[in-house]
């Protein structure tokens, strides 16, 4: 895979214990594609009560669009499958023995940054530097980072940064909602759980995120022991 392909594309295989293998890649640059789409893909069909699209200027959910092919792909797979995943990105490859639910829900995380959702798009800084089958510590890292690292960058474009984190507490509430919604969208779909059960491990993941932020308990201190030491000794 050429470099410049190679750091936009992220390539998802997964490997069945009967032996069937299927493949998904999410484009970080690319648009979902709108030929066909599901009933379930269009914007009216159980729009979130907070999205900010028009059905008279999008007439897909972004998200959903988005969402339409690996659906498809996993539909008659349930989500307790032991699973063999390849993750291919930036001349890498990544392989983890895992659940269905987590490889799903670790994939969905990069296809619902991309998608162009308004309540998704803050995260695809995050998908630029996808960690496959991240945990709640990791995550948390992420996330903080991502966002301070987004603030600073506003600072040197002459823009106003949000050092508090409101804005972030703000982008995790939105998120839970969409996955809510899309989990809702899927149950119209998935013939099987794999697919629907992938939204509610990413959902648990944002509850437990923005838990840390309206309630930050020191769950990252033990990292970071050499920047909370007095340099005056005292």
């Amino acid at each position: 895979m050429p470099h410049a392909e190679s750091e936009r594309l992220i390539a998802y295989r997964f490997t069945f214990a009967d032996g069937q293998t299927l493949e998904h890649s999410v484009d970080l640059q690319g648009e979902s594609a709108s030929a066909g789409a599901a009933a379930w893909a269009r914007l009216d069909f159980q729009q979130c009560p907070h999205c900010p699209l028009s059905v008279k200027d999008s007439a897909l959910c972004p998200f959903a669009a988005a969402l339409q092919q690996p659906v498809s792909m996993l539909a008659s797979h349930a989500s307790f499958e032991p699973v063999e995943v390849l993750v291919r990105w930036r001349d890498r490859e990544i392989r983890q023995h895992t659940t269905l639910q987590r490889a799903a829900g670790s994939l969905l995380g990069a296809i619902g940054a991309a998608s162009g959702c308004p309540h998704t798009r803050l995260l695809k800084a995050m998908a630029w530097f996808h960690q496959p089958f991240s945990g709640s510590d990791e995550t948390l890292f992420r996330v903080l980072g991502s966002y301070l690292l987004g603030q600073y960058l506003r600072t040197q474009h002459g823009l106003t940064a949000d050092w508090d984190l409101e804005g972030l507490r703000t982008v995790y509430r939105n998120l839970r909602q969409v996955n809510l919604g899309m989990a809702q969208r899927l149950r119209c779909a998935a013939e099987e759980d794999s697919s629907i059960n992938g939204l509610i491990l990413l959902d648990l993941l944002a509850a437990d995120t923005l838990y840390s932020l309206d309630r930050y308990d020191g769950e990252l201190d033990r990292f970071f022991a050499e920047y909370l030491e007095d340099p005056e000794g005292g």
